[in-house]
């Protein structure tokens, strides 16, 4: 391989710089160095504006094969062979350059991405930068991460990522592993690769020695090549549960651990004491924040009867207010949509949704004319036999069911082969405490949704996955 320029050219003063700037081609990070991929290549464009953003190299099992062997020699005479208190250094420096180059990071991740600036500025870059300070702690400390006095890191982590949140699922797979002294070899969604190419320039930047981090860009043939090599210990992924079953086939028999975050149809579950107003809040943050792009989304709303009509009144105003458009006007409340492929299939579901009787109501907005664009979406009248309340979406579409007694809505909210998340409303601290203990969801809300932390574990049941991401939980996966 060639060895070729950083695809951002880095200057002192990152605000100097042109952080809208980027190049017209990509090649993989591997060994500390961007480098040629051998390869075709795919264009990654703008949801919003549908614009070629940049022309990004494609590994193929060659390149798979030279990142998790230069993966090994770091592990081996290096990372894994270095102090904690040494590493944590390194994820501090990290950390800190994360927060000085946030307004660089946030603008790249709403281009590619199509997410709102102000939920790229807010949300996802600070937790970002948290999750390497919160593991920096940790690498010093793991004889009390629950793994015996002398825990040892697995190896190399193959590590595979959604385009949802496409820096931020990074920070949850890479810090952790760090931390634990392993080494990485990530791949990012074909869609969104952009920020996880500029975060190896910052490990550059930070001077993490060559080989620790690694991360190989293209599709599903190239994830599927990083999941079946055999120099791989540890297989790290966060997408669909049908990618996540083709996953734990294709590591069955071998010695490979893994971790699968998966999907969801979580339920948001408001009863007749609940503070309305606020529960119409977390119900707007639970399905069309990120526009609804998010594994652990409150898009079953379970509603007691007795309010059902006064909560969407207040809940339809409150979606008129939304504003569509541009992801980067700090105005903007919901971006576009990732992709044409993830337009069509909300599109499919919704017309299905309404073709089986369910009531269609969405806000009056004009939509972009160029883009991938979808309104707010509320469907009423739904029966746990629609496709709508049993399959997982994946936009800004929420799925309205009434409940009248606690155990008819624990009932409806487990009933679903998914179990990630769920959200409970209500002034009760009792009926919060007996919700959680029956609902059968790896997180449970109460009178808030969408809320992370970097000390709390996340993850799912049944076809949400299996394993813990982020707190002491998520070391664990990544130790012996």
């Amino acid at each position: 391989m060639a060895k070729k320029t950083t695809p951002f050219e880095y200057a002192p003063a990152p605000e100097s710089r042109s952080i809208v700037d980027i190049k017209p081609s990509y090649g993989l990070f591997i060994n500390g160095d961007f480098v040629e991929g051998r390869g075709t290549s795919f264009k990654t464009i703008s949801p919003s504006t549908e614009e070629v953003l940049a022309e990004i190299a494609e590994a193929d099992e060659a390149d798979v094969d030279v990142a998790v062997r230069a993966a090994r020699r770091a592990n081996d005479r290096v990372w894994s062979k270095m102090p904690g208190r040494e590493r944590a250094k390194y994820l501090y420096r990290i950390a800190r350059i994360i927060q000085e180059r946030s307004r660089e990071l946030a603008v790249l991740e709403s281009i590619d991405n199509g997410k709102p600036i102000k939920e790229s500025r807010d949300v996802d870059i600070p937790i970002v930068a948290a999750h390497f300070f919160y593991y920096a702690g940790w690498a010093d400390k793991l004889e009390y991460a629950g793994r015996g006095n002398d825990p040892q890191p697995l190896g190399v982590a193959g590590q595979i990522i959604p385009w949802n949140f496409p820096l931020l699922m990074l920070a949850w797979k890479i810090a952790p592993a760090l931390a634990c002294g392993n080494t990485v070899v990530l791949k990012p969604a074909e869609t969104t690769p952009l920020t996880a190419l500029l975060f190896a320039e910052i490990c550059q930047q930070a001077d993490l020695p060559p080989g620790v981090v690694n991360i190989i860009t293209g599709a599903g043939g190239t994830g599927q090549a990083l999941v079946a090599h055999p120099g791989i210990d540890k297989v790290a992924f966060t997408g669909s549960t049908e990618v996540g079953k083709a996953i734990a086939r294709t590591v069955a028999g071998t010695s490979k651990k893994v971790t699968l975050e998966l999907g969801g149809k979580a339920a948001n579950i408001v009863f007749d004491d609940a503070p309305l107003d606020q529960a119409v809040e977390g119900i707007v943050t639970g399905i069309f924040f990120n526009q609804g792009h998010v594994c652990c989304a409150g898009s079953r709303l379970l509603v007691q009867e007795s309010v059902a009509d006064e909560l969407l009144t207040k809940l339809k105003r409150r979606m008129s207010t939304l504003r569509i458009g541009d992801p980067l006007d700090k105005n903007t409340d919901i971006g576009a949509i990732n992709s044409a492929e993830q337009l069509a299939r909300i599109r499919e579901l919704s017309d299905i949704g309404e073709a089986e009787g369910a009531g269609r109501w969405s806000p009056a907005c004009d939509l972009p004319a160029t883009g991938f664009w979808f309104p707010p979406t509320l469907f009423t009248d739904v029966t746990q036999a629609h496709r709508i309340a049993r399959e997982e979406i994946f936009g800004p579409v929420l799925s309205v069911l009434t409940f009248r007694t606690p155990a008819e809505a624990v009932e409806k909210a487990n009933n679903t082969p998914y179990g990630l998340s769920a959200g409970v409303w209500t002034e009760k601290g009792s009926l919060i405490l007996h919700m959680a203990n029956q609902l059968r969801a790896g997180v449970v809300w109460a009178n808030t949704f969408n809320k992370f932390d970097p000390t709390s574990p996340f993850g799912g049941f049944k076809e949400s996955g299996y394993g813990r991401e982020g707190g002491r939980h998520g070391l664990e996966a990544y130790l012996k």
